[in-house]
């Protein structure tokens, strides 16, 4: 039994940048070898096992062979028989097919530090075509490492996989892991350049392209996943807001954020244009009262849009003349009850009136 560090760990050390999760590939060994050994099994699809203390994940050597369409149209040889430079070869990338043993040799069957050092992304074999997924794996490496490029034999395998139908075939669950890692990298507008140029976008998210800037801004400034998603969708309606995010299974707090920036964008960018009635409705809408964080971070989406940043002051100041008002001290003082949300609705609407 021989064991290897393998994957992003190994590419990571190479840059210079601190490697996140290790991937373990073990090589001679079998299930029943390692479960004598203490390992746990926890693989469905793949003979994957968890380190009896550690806990961290090892997976036996494997070849894969393409059995249908999408993530899962696979089946899996595992054997002791299987070699290193095997279990390399199924990889994606170049710059993820390298290993590193116990003493910290590198193992580099396939090119990877030439390319690392190229700064680019190259696929490993042709069996890079079977797997879609490798589409965005691809679109969101571009964007974490902006200094890299796709070498044109890869983007024309690319948009040979489009044009067979295979990127149709993934699962929404899938699109919208690498979406989410993509929009989080330091140039997401990437991710998109890519997607497109291989013709991905229109099978992935109905092309829906973000206006030119806004996510550069976003990474600029560090925001959210749930901003960063509404600044995506920001030029896209409310209804095609809905589908794409009901299509990718959005998480809900991505999905209200973008569903918010898109209903009430003009209002948003334009506070001095509106009565103090139109400002609390507005409030009221984005649940500003009882959601002021939710507001906050809609706020800081602003900016990326082109609004001067005394344009979120204003809500602001806003927000904080309606939620100053004493809601418990009008309803002990009104009567009847039915009155009460009126009357707490217009000491609110006088309250901004009278912002200094």
């Amino acid at each position: 039994m021989k064991i290897y560090v393998v994957g992003g760990a190994v590419r990571d050390r190479l840059l210079g940048l601190t490697p996140g999760d290790r991937d373990y590939v073990v090589v001679g060994s079998s299930p029943d070898e390692m479960i004598a050994a203490g390992y746990q099994p926890v693989g469905k699809d793949f003979p994957v096992f968890l380190h009896p203390k550690t806990h961290e994940e090892y997976a036996l050597a494997r070849t894969e062979r393409k059995t249908g369409h999408g993530y899962h149209g696979f089946s899996c040889y595992a054997a002791p028989d299987v070699t290193l430079e095997e279990d390399l070869l199924r990889r994606d990338l170049t710059v993820n097919a390298m290993a590193e043993d116990a003493t910290g040799v590198v193992i580099d069957p396939y090119g990877g530090q030439q390319d690392l050092q190229a700064r680019v992304l190259r696929h490993v074999s042709e069996a890079f075509a079977e797997d879609p997924v490798r589409i965005l794996r691809v679109a969101r490496f571009a964007a974490r490492f902006p200094e890299f490029t796709v070498a044109p034999e890869t983007q024309s395998l690319m948009r040979t996989m489009v044009h067979s139908g295979e990127a149709r075939h993934l699962v929404a669950e899938r699109v919208w892991q690498e979406l989410s890692r993509g929009l989080m990298a330091g140039q997401p507008e990437r991710l998109f350049a890519v997607l497109e140029s291989c013709g991905a976008a229109n099978d992935l998210f109905a092309g829906v392209l973000p206006p030119s800037g806004v996510l550069a801004c976003a990474a600029q400034r560090e925001m959210s996943l749930p901003v960063r998603v509404a600044l995506w969708l920001s030029a896209c309606s409310a209804e095609q807001v809905a589908d794409l995010a009901n299509a990718l299974r959005l998480p809900t707090d991505c999905k209200d954020m973008a569903l918010l920036l898109a209903r009430y964008q003009r209002a948003l960018l334009t506070p001095d244009t509106l009565s103090a009635e139109d400002q609390l409705e507005t409030l009221e809408r984005c649940d500003a009262l009882r959601r002021t964080d939710r507001f906050k971070a809609l706020l800081s989406a602003l900016p990326c849009l082109g609004a001067a940043v005394a344009v979120a002051d204003s809500w602001l100041k806003i927000l904080a003349a309606a939620a100053g008002v004493d809601a418990g001290a009008i309803a002990l003082s009104v009567r009847t009850q039915e009155h009460i949300a009126t009357r707490i609705r217009d000491a609110r609407i006088e309250s901004i009136r009278n912002i200094a």
